[in-house]
């Protein structure tokens, strides 16, 4: 099979979950003797762009008229089977739809997030979860400058899921959502149930496992509010104010909250803040683990770092929402605390660290619950089986060029609608 990848690149200067998943798809792909290749922009480009230019880029967000042709001739040239598109924001744009219709290519889209029904893709607002603009139109996320804190900044996403919202639904075969909970969520929305279908994501090997009992309790993730991270120290903290659990609690990531962090680590001896670790580091440092914590006050899509745990036959101590409440069968595989409330995640931690025979269990169960659904050999074979659905019922895709005043719009500056991570 010919697939061609686009995919707008995140920032590197934080970690990004959903740039690992497009690498290890395109390396899985192309192992199984698929012929893949990539259509991508980079974030990280940005910063070498003239003030002019950097000025430019929320003009192109919308509609970049200049990937859409380049596109469109690289599919007549090597015209693949199916396009398979990530994010677009913020130096793709929407226009990769366009060009996929011009070409008369089949589409697939993985929804990362829910930027489909949300502005900053989070459903979350002030720490809580919110679904104020899911179904309706997102004047809320305006009110309330949910995209950076920002009323200006908001303003163009919400623009933009309005008036790229048909081109979405229309202009895309199939939809892979990560999670049934996400699925449930967007149908809810009013987006075309017959086209979403849950592919969660897959984790390679990870080529070690725990041997023994494990010596910490890891967190390894993005440094942010919605990542659960002061809901962990708070609950850490009750934890050591009654004796601690014998290991010490390792964060590893970067983020807004990262100085906050590093100054509750400092001096303490049941903490250590490691900052950034490599790929290796972090299979290893899974692998010495007793659990992973995943306490996320978001509904997490997916949830990577769980699945990572079990390919290494850790156990997960996570948020009973969103996505991780099919991916962690409480009691079996790991254990799932009630969101947002810091002394049941204090208490889920006791008992996880308390009864070592008892944890050892649940790691080789989740061992068994990856390989029977997340291992690379069920991920190819749910990513293929997509791909042929999609261009064995291709209703015809896209919705041609942009209205005028979709193109009028864009050059007012409206922001397509794009991942809600920063980039």
């Amino acid at each position: 099979m010919r697939v061609l990848v686009v995919h707008n690149r995140y920032s590197s200067a934080q970690p990004s979950g959903e740039n690992n998943v497009v690498d290890q798809e395109v390396e899985l792909l192309r192992a199984a003797g698929h012929r893949v290749g990539v259509f991508e922009r980079r974030s990280d480009d940005i910063a070498g762009r003239s003030l002019r230019g950097k000025a430019a880029v929320p003009l192109l967000v919308p509609w970049n008229p200049a990937v859409r042709t380049e596109l469109a001739a690289r599919l007549r040239a090597e015209r693949p089977d199916v396009v398979h598109v990530h994010n677009v924001f913020p130096l793709l744009s929407p226009a990769v739809l366009a060009a996929c219709a011009d070409a008369g290519v089949p589409v697939v889209a993985t929804l990362h997030n829910y930027t489909q029904v949300c502005p900053p893709g989070t459903l979350q607002r002030d720490g809580r979860p919110c679904a104020e603009c899911v179904g309706s139109a997102p004047l809320p996320a305006v009110r309330h400058g949910c995209y950076r804190g920002s009323r200006l900044a908001t303003v163009p996403l919400a623009v933009s899921l309005s008036v790229n919202r048909r081109r979405w639904w229309t202009g895309v075969d199939r939809f892979f959502c990560i999670s049934a909970a996400q699925r449930d969520v967007l149908v809810r929305a009013g987006m075309p149930a017959e086209r979403l279908a849950v592919k969660h994501n897959f984790v390679p090997e990870p080529g070690i496992r725990r041997s023994g009992d494990g010596e910490q309790v890891l967190y390894l993730g993005r440094l942010a509010e919605a990542k659960g991270v002061r809901l962990l120290m708070a609950a850490w903290d009750g934890i050591a104010a009654d004796g601690g659990v014998g290991v010490p609690l390792v964060i590893a990531g970067a983020g807004p909250l990262e100085q906050e962090v590093r100054a509750w680590a400092a001096g303490r001896d049941d903490v250590r803040y490691v900052g950034l670790y490599d790929p290796a580091q972090c299979r290893e440092a899974v692998a010495r683990s007793v659990a992973v914590v995943a306490p996320s006050t978001w509904l997490e899509a997916f949830g990577l770092v769980v699945v990572e745990a079990m390919a290494a036959g850790v156990p997960a101590v996570a948020a009973g929402h969103g996505a991780f409440v099919e991916l962690v069968e409480d009691g079996v595989t790991g254990l799932l605390h009630r969101p947002g409330e810091s002394a049941s995640l204090a208490e889920r931690l006791r008992r996880i660290t308390a009864d070592r025979a008892r944890n050892q269990e649940m790691g080789q169960a989740a061992r068994r619950r990856y390989e029977r659904g997340f291992s690379p050999a069920v991920g190819l074979e749910r990513l293929v089986e997509g791909y042929r659905t999609a261009i064995a019922g291709r209703p015809g895709g896209g919705d041609g060029p942009p209205p005028e005043n979709e193109s009028t719009g864009s050059r007012r500056g409206h922001r397509a609608s794009g991942n809600g991570g920063s980039k």
